[in-house]
């Protein structure tokens, strides 16, 4: 599914995020940068040892929930890595919605800074952190879209989503999310 915003483009697909080819691939970091499990994991293994080595290197106090780091991609056909942290889910009163809102707007940021072209997402703080895959839609999806809306430039911002059921319930809420 894709979807056209100001001069950008939004797309969702169900696959392998490691084999998407864009300038920028988001990683669903933890805040320790240490690699992990779920999409962390996955990305790490197929980047090459090379690049958790360059974050602990660059970043040897981590990461905070809400923000995101940059690396090289290692051998991921991409040009960067960022590194971005979640919140894990605490039933919402804990300041989650921010704070997630805050990670995906900072690799939207940083991908602007470094004049990226495309980037992909996972869907952040949605595995091991458990926040709830239709609130954490809607918080990714009105982040980004509010972004591109008042980006100057084109950028194709793919969401990439590992099961069916994910991709169904982004799919559900960018629909509702523009016809408001």
């Amino acid at each position: 599914m894709h979807r056209r915003i100001a001069d950008s483009l939004l797309e969702l697909v169900q696959g392998d995020i490691t084999c998407q080819r864009v300038d920028a691939i988001v990683n669903a970091a933890n805040s320790r940068l240490a690699g992990g499990s779920g999409v962390d994991g996955a990305i790490h293994r197929a980047a090459g040892p090379t690049v958790l080595e360059e974050i602990s290197q660059q970043y040897p106090e981590g990461c905070p929930v809400g923000s995101a780091v940059i690396s090289s991609a290692g051998n991921l056909p991409a040009k960067w890595i960022f590194h971005a942290v979640g919140p894990i889910w605490q039933g919402g009163k804990q300041g989650e919605p921010e704070l997630l809102k805050s990670a995906y707007r900072t690799c939207l940021q940083l991908a602007a800074e470094h004049r990226c072209e495309s980037i992909a997402f996972p869907a952040i703080s949605t595995g091991i952190d458990a926040y709830p895959v239709d609130r954490a839609a809607a918080d990714a999806l009105t982040t980004i879209i509010e972004f591109l809306r008042q980006l100057d430039s084109a950028l194709q911002v793919r969401i990439i989503l590992f099961s069916p059921g994910a991709y169904g319930a982004f799919s559900r809420v960018l629909e509702k999310l523009l016809q408001e």
